[in-house]
């Protein structure tokens, strides 16, 4: 029985849902930390679609350019909300099924060509994913004096 990945299947769940509420209430072009939400945004969806699997063997989504994932780099492509939210929708169901082809054993390996195991990959895109979805949530009640719903479990 693969217990620990069903758990963090279910776990992860409201990070996505969390995330994807940021970018339903946000004002993409207010500015935190010198650079428009909209970046920050990207930078937390980019490092899940890298990071969540395997930094080492990642192809990168069609409309990145060097260095997009980095909001203080400067760039020219600028993605809409629809497009942040279908590429999120992306991630999600690569995750999901991403884990789906793990057995719990696997989470204790490192992938190929990665010096971290499976669960610290999955630990680390955690916090991250949940760190800058109360960043840009911050900046929501900070610019528009509202507070974002936050979905605390998978029942929600």
């Amino acid at each position: 029985m693969n217990e620990l990945c069903k758990m963090i299947k279910e776990t992860i769940r409201p990070n996505f849902a969390n995330i994807r509420e940021a970018l339903l209430t946000y004002d993409r072009e207010a500015l935190c930390c010198g650079s428009p939400c909209w970046r920050w945004a990207y930078h937390a969806l980019h490092s899940a679609d890298k990071w969540f699997i395997d930094p080492f063997v990642f192809e990168e989504p069609p409309f990145h350019e060097e260095g997009m994932d980095d909001p203080d780099m400067p760039c020219s492509v600028v993605l809409s909300d629809e497009e942040l939210l279908s590429y999120l929708d992306r991630i999600e169901q690569k995750t999901y099924d991403y884990i789906d082809s793990l057995t719990d054993e696997m989470l204790y390996e490192c992938p190929e060509k990665c010096s971290f195991t499976r669960v610290e990959l999955v630990l680390m895109q955690f916090r991250h994913l949940s760190f800058h979805t109360g960043m840009l949530n911050g900046q929501t009640a900070a610019e528009k004096g509202i507070f974002t719903p936050w979905h605390s479990n998978t029942k929600d």
